[in-house]
């Protein structure tokens, strides 16, 4: 399941892109007083509840022409309820709707936020119009700061109501939290067709029979990175499980200011309350962390030698790129490193060096980058990109291009008007160096491991993928068409 992040500053502008619909009574900061830090548990019951509940949807098209959510998606429902007269209807638009490709939104608190501390879950009754593993439910997403965002995926929704518990990381940190509930959904489990699901009764309850939390960190491995001063590695894999009543073990996605995190060695590499870990120095340091007084499974290893040389800095005109991985160009929106990646791929992570970020792909077989909606490079010649080999010199490395062709969907694998086309990039990699590639289109002449014949099309490139048959190790910087 692709992951949405709804209301990312760096994916969506709001001024932009945004709509906002609001549900309640709409209020400024002193018509709140008498409700700042109030502890009211409910959300929706037969329509939404407690003064300066807003919602907010975004949509499209945005500057980049993408999509995004449709807000009409959400409604009101009379018919249907779990409990009372009314439920929440969301309607999942199939994948090439135009206005809207997803349902997502966040239900936020403006002014002062609430109370809930005395709680530890946000529960709701759901059912869909087909049994569907394709959701996310949470909270804590209020544009920002976005602290203590939690997020239970993968979501399995059945035909007939049934509760869902989405477990408080710590309620003690939840003293005025204005995100009360985000959703997002989309028809990739359902063959690109959309389908409905409604929710009913949503609410922060304190059930008191969660029990046996279990936190993780770097996804409860105890990864060893080498790193250089100046560097900054975000530490990722951040969860925690709860058992409950029914006996379900329950993992929820958590965000990194609910941990703290400790540094073995401050003079070597020192970790924000973001989980941002900067590299101050030459030698070896390991961050562990902890979730409300209980230590968390895994750590980062760094092991930091001397500063870090980056890829060459583009100079091409911004109007004149079209930009799909850059520091130095507006481009692409969602951009996604590892939107899929073969059963082989070891590890794929970004990582900054002097404040200019790069992708790191480790023993890959194959890895797609993805990014929302697709790029016209019709007028384009050109693909550029820096890569620096990190294995030994002899790896195999193919780069592939995919055009989704005029519907935009990628077919795969009926291919329908798709098409594909793969350069080999072997033997031009120089181990531990960057080498800067620039590469006429209409060279991505060979066959696909996908089944593509040849890159015929240029209009709506979705897809670049790396295909290696012997785990080349690498990095990448400034992937861009011009």
């Amino acid at each position: 399941m692709k992951t949405y992040s709804i209301f990312s500053s760096k994916k969506v502008s709001f001024a932009l892109m945004g709509l906002l619909l609001i549900l309640g009574c709409q209020t400024d900061d002193s018509d709140l007083k008498g409700v700042k830090n109030s502890n009211l548990a409910e959300i929706f019951t037969d329509s939404p509840v407690g003064m300066g509940t807003n919602f907010y949807f975004p949509y499209g098209p945005g500057p980049d022409n993408s999509i995004g959510s449709k807000f009409t998606a959400w409604t009101v429902d009379q018919s249907e309820s779990y409990k009372g007269n009314a439920s929440m209807r969301f309607d999942v638009p199939n994948a090439n709707d135009p206005d809207g490709n997803y349902a997502g939104g966040i239900f936020k608190i403006d002014g002062g936020g609430r109370d809930l501390s005395g709680y530890d879950a946000l529960t709701f009754w759901a059912k869909a119009s087909q049994g569907v593993t394709n959701a996310e439910f949470g909270f804590g997403e209020d544009f920002y700061p976005n602290k203590y965002i939690t997020t239970l995926t993968n979501v399995s929704l059945e035909t007939s109501w049934t509760k869902y518990i989405i477990p408080i990381p710590d309620a003690s940190k939840l003293v005025n939290e204005k995100g009360m509930f985000r959703y997002a959904a989309g028809s990739e489990g359902t063959n690109k067709k959309g389908y409905t699901f409604w929710i009913d009764e949503l609410k922060f309850e304190k059930l008191g029979t969660i029990g046996n939390p279990r936190s993780k960190i770097m996804g409860g491995v105890d990864d060893v990175q080498l790193s250089y001063i100046g560097s900054k590695i975000t530490i990722t894999g951040l969860t925690q499980t709860y058992n409950l009543a029914s006996g379900l073990n329950q993992t929820v996605n958590v965000a990194p200011s609910y941990f703290t995190f400790i540094s073995s060695d401050n003079k070597i590499a020192t970790v924000d309350e973001l989980g941002v870990v900067t590299v101050v120095g030459i030698g070896t340091a390991t961050i562990t962390a902890s979730l409300n007084n209980i230590v968390a499974i895994g750590s980062l290893k760094i092991n930091a030698g001397a500063a870090f040389v980056n890829a060459t800095n583009p100079s091409l005109p911004q109007p004149s790129v079209n930009s799909i991985y850059s520091d130095f160009y507006t481009g692409v929106t969602e951009f996604d490193p590892g939107f899929f990646a073969g059963p082989k791929t070891s590890k794929i992570s970004s990582q900054t060096f002097s404040d200019n970020q790069h992708l790191s792909y480790q023993s890959i077989d194959y890895v797609g980058l993805a990014w929302k909606g697709t790029v016209n490079v019709s007028s384009k010649t050109m693909l550029h990109l820096d890569i620096q080999l990190k294995n030994a010199a002899a790896s195999n490395l193919i780069l592939e291009l995919k055009d989704f062709g005029s519907d935009n969907i990628d077919n795969n694998p009926s291919w329908s008007n798709d098409s594909a086309g793969g350069y080999n990039l072997s033997n031009k990699l120089v181990q531990d160096k960057w080498v800067s590639l620039d590469i006429p289109l209409n060279e991505f002449t060979l066959g696909t491991g996908g089944g593509g014949k040849g890159l015929l099309n240029r209009n709506n490139i979705g897809f670049v993928i790396f295909v290696s048959s012997n785990g080349a190790s690498f990095l990448v910087d400034n992937i861009y068409f011009y």
